[in-house]
């Protein structure tokens, strides 16, 4: 029977349930890995589940989220990760080596293989035909110990490519489009898979941005077949041995298919403030522009920024624009170095950042009061820069490099008559500058054992929630709108360097809701807990939407919330959900979520049961005196692992079971 490529790599690591779509199914993980903003804690779950030694073929824990160190924090977290990645037997990529996903696409990733990282741009690998899919610290701390990781069977959306891209269009048009099509919400369960004549025409560099940024839809991941551009960028790497070819079958059936003709396109921009809000670059020139930066893990590749300094060479950026270069890892600035790239960039004024999330995450550089800022990044989220309010635009590099000689968005096209600046194509390397020298290898088990781990004092190991309650008493602490991304709940930025302590993480929680001068969300919460009650959040559609931070639903539980009410929740968010113990409801008349009001008193008097036995619960506003509807939509794992109390304590139970 035809086969699309996804199923064929699912097939092959199938270790529980049926291929067949909506059905949950567990996989053989054979790569993970792991970031500094999540990674600690993935570790930290990894060590109380009493694992020992890292099972999959090959873990990397990587540093390049939380580089800024104000205080000790973020280097604790540093010292910590290389000490536990040597004890557990993993790859550890050191400060300064560059964005995870772009490191990792360069020296790890392999066709066919899988990869679950603590990351939701993990994805990325799927530009060599990997099937790598973002998720939770929890899950790829299990992963990481051996275990499955359990999903539900997708469905298949087929992107067919035709054409070839015109000069000044880029792959970063190519997801902006499918955003456009797709839009961020109702891809859940979702994988994409790109086929045609098209793709032949498109570099693995290429292929990474579009299946980077991907995430966005909110599938559960991107891919392309492995070809003769596998191999070719494989091989630059030195890693020709990781090649293999592979493709779906030509008459695969798809659940969907979406066609784009790659000469048809033209450049793009996401406009404030969501990854789906696209709109042509030729509708928006003009637009005065304060700040351009060209970076992040979609757009940092050494053909992307190659493309930026052949642009600047011999020219300078408008003197009204603050402009800044990030390249993705260490192998790309060191060629940017040896082939005068980073000089003409300079010399241009550009401000060279250190090869790492930075900006993206809203670490520095953020904007200032209404002004508009074109970033090469993937999220757009409002205030996720670090300015509230926020004009932030997502566009390719080449519209990032136009718009900041002109001082305005710029459509790259009129570049040769506007300054006569032709195109000019950039190739991918015959050989990449491959030293990996700051790839700390694993250890040998009898070395490893004796190895300490480094523990400062903001490593702190995170409470397990309790076992799931027979009847939830709580209160609405928060009614929110659609599209919340795991920013509004947990901000990054500033208090990024708390992700390993979770106590005092948890004390910005839903930070941006609060009003002056009236108690927090989280004090709130607090109060709420230590009185005995729960607390619950009501939301709209996309709830979780964004990171795989796990901190979205490990603060909110440490802080005593026990149920979610949405119209929806995003995958990974959800998964998160459950295994902190957090129960994920949905309101089966979305009228009801307009009833329901903040600071209401609620009831699910057999809610343990429900979870056992019913997909529906009925929930009780005892504000208000009515009922309403819940859909549990849960996998029987699912339901052990929130009646067990989160899935720490599941993994526990099952390990001690086994003979």
């Amino acid at each position: 029977m035809a086969q699309t490529l996804t199923y064929k790599i699912l097939e092959s690591h199938l270790v529980e349930g049926r291929l067949t779509v909506g059905e949950s199914i567990g996989i053989r993980i054979d790569q993970t890995l792991t970031q500094d903003a999540t990674g600690t804690t993935a570790f930290l779950l990894f060590e109380s589940m009493g694992l020992g030694r890292v099972k999959t073929q090959l873990s990397v824990s990587y540093v390049d989220h939380n580089m800024a160190q104000f205080g000790p924090e973020n280097h604790n977290d540093h010292l910590y990760l290389q000490s536990i990645a040597t004890k557990a037997g993993a790859y550890h990529s050191r400060p300064g080596n560059g964005i995870c996903h772009q490191v990792h696409l360069e020296r790890f990733a392999r066709p066919g293989a899988t990869l679950l990282g603590s990351d939701s741009h993990t994805p990325t690998g799927g530009g060599v035909g990997m099937l790598a899919i973002g998720a939770g610290g929890m899950d790829v701390a299990v992963a990481m110990g051996g275990g499955p990781f359990f999903l539900t069977c997708p469905r298949v959306i087929g992107v067919h490519l035709t054409g070839k891209l015109p000069d000044w269009v880029t792959a970063k048009d190519v997801i902006l489009k499918l955003l456009s099509i797709l839009t961020t919400k109702g891809n859940v369960g979702c994988v994409v898979e790109y086929f045609g004549k098209g793709v032949a025409h498109l570099t693995v560099p290429q292929r990474a941005t579009i299946t980077n940024m991907g995430a966005e839809l909110g599938v559960t991941t991107s891919l392309f077949p492995s070809d003769a551009m596998t191999q070719s960028f494989l091989a630059a790497q030195d890693r020709a041995d990781a090649y293999r070819p592979l493709a779906g079958d030509p008459d695969a059936r798809y659940d969907r298919v979406v066609e784009i003709d790659l000469s048809q396109l033209e450049p793009l921009a996401a406009c404030p403030s969501s990854p789906d809000n696209i709109r042509p670059i030729a509708e928006l020139a003009g637009l005065k522009v304060h700040q351009v930066i060209i970076g992040s893990c979609t757009n940092s590749s050494a053909t992307d920024l190659m493309r930026v300094a052949t642009v600047l060479k011999g020219r300078r950026i408008d003197p009204h624009v603050e402009f800044a270069i990030a390249p993705g890892s260490r192998q790309v600035l060191q060629m940017l170095a040896a082939n005068g790239a980073l000089a003409d960039m300079i010399a241009a004024g550009a401000r060279i950042l250190e090869s790492a999330c930075g900006p993206c995450i809203g670490q520095g550089f953020s904007p200032a009061d209404g002004v508009v800022s074109l970033r090469t990044f993937n999220r757009n989220f409002a205030g996720r820069s670090g300015s509230p309010g926020d004009r932030v635009y997502l566009v390719s590099p080449e519209t990032a490099v136009a718009s900041a000689i002109m001082g305005e968005i710029t459509d790259p096209r009129t570049l040769r008559d506007a300054v006569g600046i032709r195109y000019s194509a950039i190739k991918l390397p015959k050989q990449f500058e491959t030293d990996d020298s700051m790839i700390d290898p694993p250890l040998p088990p009898e070395e490893a054992a004796t190895a300490e781990v480094v523990r400062g004092r903001s490593i702190v190991v995170p409470e397990t929630p309790p076992p799931l309650a027979e009847s939830l008493d709580g209160q609405v602490l928060l009614k929110c709108g659609d599209k919340i991304t795991t920013d509004h709940i947990m901000p990054a930025g500033v208090h990024l360097k708390h992700r390993s302590n979770a106590p005092e993480y948890a004390k910005v929680v839903f930070e941006c809701f609060n009003e002056p001068g009236e108690p927090t969300f989280a004090e709130r919460a607090l109060a709420l807990k230590h009185g005995g009650r729960a607390g619950v959040v009501v939301a709209g559609a996309s709830y979780g939407q964004g990171s795989s931070r796990e901190h979205a639903a490990l603060c909110p539980m440490v802080l005593g919330v026990r149920a979610v009410i949405a119209k929806s929740i995003e995958r990974i968010h959800k998964a998160n959900l459950i295994n902190f113990a957090i129960v994920p409801l949905e309101f089966e008349n979305e009228a009801d979520y307009e009833r329901l009001q903040a600071g209401s008193d609620i009831e699910i008097p057999d809610l343990a049961q429900a979870v056992r036995e019913r997909d529906a619960v009925t929930v009780i506003d005892k504000t208000a005196g009515f009922e309403f509807v819940c859909r549990l939509n849960l996998t029987q794992r699912d339901r052990k692992i929130l009646l067990a109390g989160g899935l720490l304590r599941y993994t526990k139970q099952r390990a001690r079971a086994m003979p």
